[in-house]
């Protein structure tokens, strides 16, 4: 058997290369783990062979020519032409299942080879300390840490691959992934950062809202789940608390939910595990605006998730819409200008025709309301996306835009969330529920809107978990090709 370091001259099939990869990259992180330690407490650098070992594992595949292209109505796990693909690999036994089935579709459909080796990327050092402490011990500074290990650096991380912007040098591999290890790697330290929660408990079918109220329910309907004994076993709180499979009893659960610290997470994490492998939910409170929209989506995409649905409130700006009212975003006016430089605002973001079905149906299941009387609630129509809270104010200058646009709602985050599932491929939708009438004289008052919360908050949040429900049977579809380019990499 090949020792983990070289390169295989054989092929390797999905399971093995996966089994492969994950003994490199414990045996890359191992290696620097002991090296730090011994730094910390001796003082003595790594020596340049042992530095030589503190790379993440490549995962390489070779796809030959001589056969005719497949014809396959899948969306990803597809080579637009024979060569060599490549990427590096971080955590892959967190990511086997992904990894697993992305390879064994490539080989079932192309004649494929796979090989593992070392690669070339350096892991940087704090990527491997989880105790929270990324510069050390004993008052190290992270300036000698830099001098003998390898350290995060600008220049090897980027989005330039799901971008377009990236071209292989000749004779190099083409990319095989979205994202290599090192952009992977800081997202999931971002993430941590951000939500108050370990990565690893971050779900495939993800909720986004921007008003704490949706927290409370999301918990006390997790809470539920767990005591019902369902498919849901497990809710993890910012702050690592998990209550169920092994955690805090549910009986015991007040305390933990209160006592969360929350409030010193810019946008909490809360996730809903289920027992079953078809994946959780994950609902995140990204605050209000578009920079902690594209913020925790861009770390959230590595995750590779199924879905992220924006769930929020926003302004309704039809007469004929009702404080209460919901709708279901059909496009997109963006005046974020977040994006504007990767996707610029010319550039149509398709509506999901499947995310689109689930959130109707999922409101009709809810409300118990169909045809003509569900139509009176929801409205689909474009929703405005603004970066200016109090865009309000400039109304002299914005009322013919939105006007123009056929706007029906307005909000600061819909449209750069649903720019970022297009940029980055990860399927989205959109579910608002109006909270105020800006244009029509009722504007948010803190007595009409803590009336408007007590009723509406909890039927939202509802729909938003039925259409996950209707979304996991449909799968296949939900990865659409409207999100895939004619050059793509193949994996999802």
């Amino acid at each position: 058997m090949n020792r983990p370091d070289r390169p295989d001259t054989e092929t390797l099939t999905p399971e093995t290369a996966v089994e492969r990869l994950i003994a490199l990259h414990e045996d890359a992180v191992d290696s620097l783990r002991q090296a730090l330690d011994r730094f910390f407490t001796q003082s003595i650098p790594p020596s340049s062979k042992e530095r030589a070992r503190f790379r993440y594992p490549e995962l390489r595949l070779v796809y030959g020519s001589g056969q005719a292209q497949p014809s396959l109505a899948r969306a990803y796990a597809k080579f637009e032409s024979p060569g060599i693909y490549a990427t590096t690999i971080t955590q892959p036994r967190a990511f086997r299942d992904y990894l697993v089935e992305q390879l064994r579709l490539l080989v079932a459909d192309y004649p494929t080879t796979i090989s593992v080796g070392r690669g070339n990327q350096d892991i940087p050092y704090p990527y491997v300390l989880d105790q929270g402490d990324e510069l050390g011990r004993d008052n190290v500074s992270a300036a000698e840490l830099a001098r003998h290990f390898p350290a995060p650096a600008l220049s090897a991380i980027g989005d330039e691959i799901a971008d377009g912007l990236w071209t292989p040098p000749k004779g190099e591999p083409m990319p095989l992934a979205l994202f290599d290890a090192t952009r992977t790697d800081y997202s999931l330290k971002r993430i941590v950062h951000y939500t108050g929660t370990n990565w690893r408990h971050v779900q495939p079918w993800i909720l986004l809202t921007n008003y704490h109220r949706y927290v409370d329910q999301f918990v006390t309907w997790g809470i539920e789940q767990i005591r019902a004994n369902g498919p849901y076993d497990a809710l993890v709180l910012p702050g690592g608390i998990m209550i169920g499979r092994d955690g805090l009893a549910v009986e015991d659960c007040d305390t933990a939910i209160t006592s969360s610290p929350w409030h010193r997470f810019q946008m909490p994490g809360y996730h809903l595990l289920r027992r079953d492998g078809q994946g959780g939910v994950t609902l995140v409170n990204i605050g209000v605006g578009s920079s902690n929209a594209k913020n925790i989506t861009d770390h959230l995409a590595v995750l590779r998730p199924h879905c992220w649905l924006m769930i929020g409130h926003c302004g309704g700006l039809r007469q004929s819409q009702r404080i209460g009212d919901y709708v279901l975003a059909h496009a997109y006016f963006r005046q974020d200008r977040i994006l504007d430089g990767a996707v610029p605002p010319d550039i149509p973001i398709p509506a999901l025709a499947e995310v689109q079905v689930a959130l109707q149906e999922a409101a009709a299941k809810v409300t118990g309301e169909r045809g003509e009387q569900l139509k009176a609630r929801l409205r689909t129509g474009t929703v405005v996306t603004n970066d200016d809270r109090n865009w309000e104010l400039r109304w002299s200058q914005e009322r013919r835009r939105i006007n123009l646009s056929r706007a029906i709602a307005v909000d600061m985050e819909s449209g750069t969330i649903a720019a970022q599932g297009y940029r980055l491929r990860v399927p989205y939708g959109t579910l608002l529920c109006v909270s105020d009438k800006p244009l029509h004289g009722e504007i948010k008052l803190p007595g009409a809107a803590n009336a408007f919360y007590d009723r509406a908050v909890g039927e939202h949040m509802m729909i938003g978990l039925a259409a996950i429900d209707l979304l996991r049977s449909e799968l296949k579809q939900l990865h659409s090709r409207k999100l895939r380019s004619f050059d793509e990499p193949p994996f999802r």
